[in-house]
């Protein structure tokens, strides 16, 4: 008997048996059925856009590299392949770009989600119209593209590679932020209690004893009692008015000294 490794049990045995049982579940049904049965996922999707997207990033992005590596290493037979992963990829934008009209008229969606489908699609539009562009221009003139031409060529190139990236990162937000054309599954207790290892670990946290700053580690503060502050304030106070009624005395005392001397003014007068 043959026997499997790890936890995937009943080994290459069991593996054959589980595929004649499935075949043998399939000859009794009917066409629709088998596709549903074959590609759950597919038959899942209330549309094929997502299905049909990578298509058009996997070729364009390595047609990029691939010419540009082509050109800068001079090397007509790179430039010569990546031709034909341009032409792929144009022709597999134009059934992604009509997909996804598709998907914007038949797909439910919030408000909040159709301002970035809108820019998803003038995104993606400006990666089919350059794909396109370049498509024309390469299928006339070849990889004979020299100068300034040639670098007019890679620049396109790398703009609409540069959008591309953008537009990808607007259709996945809409996805995996917002749930569009995504249908909620609900969680069960089984699958919330589901392990891969067959071993619950325990989830345990020790926070410690809360913190108790030490007193006599020397970062103690004192501060004086508030009665303090008021008592010295009182001080001041009685300081400043019996310096004023001092003032005020000497300011008498200079006025009557005034008025002597200018009594006896006349006096010496005589």
């Amino acid at each position: 008997m043959v026997h499997g490794g790890a936890d995937h049990g009943g080994g290459i045995a069991a593996a054959v048996a589980g595929l004649l049982d499935f075949l043998e579940k399939l000859a009794g049904m009917e066409p629709p059925e088998i596709f549903a049965e074959v590609f759950p996922g597919i038959a899942s999707m209330q549309n094929i856009h997502p299905l049909l997207v990578h298509f058009p990033i996997a070729f364009l992005s390595a047609f990029f590299l691939l010419d540009l590596a082509g050109s800068l290493f001079r090397k007509p037979s790179w430039r010569a392949v990546a031709s034909w992963l341009l032409y792929l990829g144009a022709v597999s934008a134009i059934f992604t770009a009509a997909a996804g009209f598709i998907a914007a008229n038949s797909v439910a969606h919030g408000g909040d989600v159709h301002g970035i489908m809108e820019r998803h699609e003038h995104f993606m539009l400006t990666v089919l119209i350059l794909s396109l562009l370049l498509s024309a221009w390469r299928a006339l003139q070849g990889v004979a593209i020299e100068g300034a031409a040639n670098t007019l060529f890679l620049i396109l190139a790398a703009i609409m590679c540069g959008v591309l990236v953008l537009g990808a990162d607007l259709g996945g937000l809409m996805v995996y932020r917002y749930g569009v054309a995504v249908s909620a599954v609900p969680v069960t207790e089984e699958a919330l209690m589901h392990s891969h290892s067959g071993e619950e670990a325990a989830h345990e946290h020790d926070h410690g004893p809360a913190f108790d700053p030490d007193p006599d580690s020397g970062h103690a503060h004192e501060s004086l009692p508030a009665s303090e502050p008021a008592h010295d304030d009182q001080h001041d106070h009685d300081h400043d008015h019996d310096h004023d009624h001092d003032h005020d005395h000497d300011h008498d005392h200079d006025h009557d000294h005034d008025h002597d001397h200018t009594h006896d003014h006349p006096a010496a007068s005589e």
